[in-house]
């Protein structure tokens, strides 16, 4: 996976999208674009996806403090990644956008259960503790997973810019 300066560039700035999209939408709690991001760059750039993801996670940490809620961020975006690369690459024009939306739903869905073994470990939860803790966090999973399905409306059209940015890029050469 060697990269380009150019490639460093454009994943750098990416990393910084994320960071800044996910700073913007703060107020609004675990209504984010993050998953998006990820299900996007991850069709368009597969394993150097990882370069834009890291670099959020870097900057998340950096600005908000590397704090025991950061350490799952190390994985659990990783989960995300690793689903939309299990995807086919090829599949009908008509069932993607949906197929991307229900994977990018499936992870807010999911994402208290996906955090909860690092909970658990960091702060000695038997496993009786960590299911409490997956449960009282379903109402804040609800709102991430359905507000990552209405987000994910968004996936084809980023997917199509990058493609196009890439493309122009090419043909400049």
């Amino acid at each position: 996976m060697k990269l380009t300066i150019k490639e460093i560039a454009i994943f750098g700035m990416l990393g910084a999208v994320m960071y800044a999209s996910k700073f913007i939408m703060q107020l609004l709690p675990n209504i984010h674009l993050l998953g998006v991001f990820i299900v996007a760059f991850t069709v368009v750039y597969r394993k150097k996806a990882l370069y834009p993801l890291y670099t959020y996670v870097l900057l998340d940490g950096i600005f908000s403090g590397f704090a025991t809620w950061w350490i799952p961020y190390v994985y659990i975006w990783t989960l995300l990644w690793g689903a939309v690369m299990l995807l086919p690459k090829k599949m009908s024009g008509k069932i993607q956008p949906v197929v991307y939306m229900i994977v990018c739903a499936a992870h807010g869905f999911l994402f208290g259960t996906l955090y909860a073994p690092a909970q658990a470990i960091l702060y000695g939860l038997s496993f009786k503790g960590m299911i409490a803790w997956i449960i009282a966090g379903l109402p804040f999973d609800c709102i991430h997973g359905i507000s990552n399905f209405f987000c994910g409306m968004l996936i084809m059209p980023i997917i199509m810019v990058l493609r196009a940015a890439e493309h122009g890029a090419i043909e400049r050469q």
